[in-house]
């Protein structure tokens, strides 16, 4: 039996939150239950397991950081739309660390497909376009930027960088001009 109140939406919501609280990987069915004061089966009406609920969670994140990418894109282009794009990731991970560690799960082929993941591949490919990138080094700076955007922020948010100087303002500022100065003048590939 449904509980009154309790829906899918609902319960995806609590978890991601719950997910910026305690970390990602402590999210389960069982502490969710815990906040919603009900039985741990009252939940299995709207997911699974924990892992479709962390799934569920992961799809949640990547659709919300793909709508506050997609508007911080807006009327950009070149360096300007790099850094309003990278700065949309930092500021997410830094305000919603459990999502945007969800945001990184693995997920099957089928799901990946059909969440806002394809989304952020194409905006940072149209971010690239800018720099006339070809394949297949386009997605070798997709990954590049994938890797510093996600890895800053993760290493950012677990307080990597509050022990020295200079300040991690600083240091992302220096990185995203050394990304753009890399991304216009991308090194040809080696010939065999």
């Amino acid at each position: 039996m449904v509980r009154v109140g309790l829906t899918t939406e609902r319960v995806v919501r609590a978890g991601a939150e719950l997910a910026d609280e305690v970390g990602f990987d402590q999210v389960t069915v069982s502490e969710l239950a815990r906040r919603f004061d009900v039985k741990v089966a009252s939940l299995y009406s709207h997911v699974t397991s924990s892992q479709d609920l962390k799934t569920r969670i992961a799809l949640f994140a990547l659709e919300e950081l793909a709508d506050r990418a997609a508007d911080a894109l807006a009327g950009r282009a070149g360096k300007d739309a790099l850094i309003a794009f990278a700065n949309a990731y930092r500021d997410y991970g830094r305000e919603h660390p459990g999502r945007a560690a969800a945001a990184r799960l693995r997920l099957d082929p089928e799901t990946a497909a059909a969440s806002a993941g394809v989304r952020h591949a194409r905006m940072t490919r149209a971010i690239l376009r800018g720099y006339d990138l070809t394949e297949p080094d386009q997605t070798h700076a997709v990954r590049l930027l994938g890797s510093v955007f996600h890895g800053y922020s993760s290493l950012e948010t677990a307080g990597g960088f509050s022990h020295s100087a200079p300040d991690s303002q600083e240091s992302w500022t220096r990185i995203l001009d050394a990304l753009d100065a890399l991304l216009r003048n991308w090194p040809t590939a080696p010939t065999l």
